[in-house]
């Protein structure tokens, strides 16, 4: 007989015995049930079992102390830590001093209010918008 077959035995036979311990443990029946219908529990579910188990006179130890060993060989799922919340879009106040100064003086100028209304809502400006806003503050401004 293989070692997982014998490991899978001793979760079977825990299993029974934490059901005729408590027949109405509504628990170890949703485990069973899990158990038959896919073969196997998770790691969470196995911890829940032990945990039952422990309470359960008539269970020898040598079966807890092999639930416990198939318990820290299964994989732990860890999250990764949560990402610094930093926005994706940082606004150039320089650019946004330039938009503010032309506009001031040419508020009609179309283009520079459409690049206007682009940094307003935090849209990215694309170098060659960055370029003109420069070309404009040089020309209309920086005479």
């Amino acid at each position: 007989m293989s070692s997982s077959k014998l490991r899978l035995d001793i979760i079977s036979k825990i299993l029974d015995a934490c059901y005729r311990y408590n027949p109405d443990a509504l628990f170890i029946m949703s485990l069973m049930h899990q158990y038959e219908e896919r073969g196997s529990l998770s790691k969470k579910q196995l911890e829940g079992l032990y945990q039952k188990a422990l309470k359960v006179p008539d269970i020898p130890v040598n079966w807890l102390a092999t639930l416990q060993a198939t318990i820290n060989k299964m994989h732990t799922r860890e999250k990764a830590p949560a990402a610094n919340n930093s926005p994706l879009f940082l606004k150039d106040e320089v650019i946004g001093s330039k938009i503010a100064a032309i506009l001031q003086q040419y508020p009609q100028h179309k283009r520079v209010i459409f690049l206007h209304s682009k940094y307003l809502k935090n849209e990215l400006l694309l170098p060659a918008e960055t370029a003109e806003i420069e070309k404009f503050y040089k020309l209309l401004i920086k005479r």
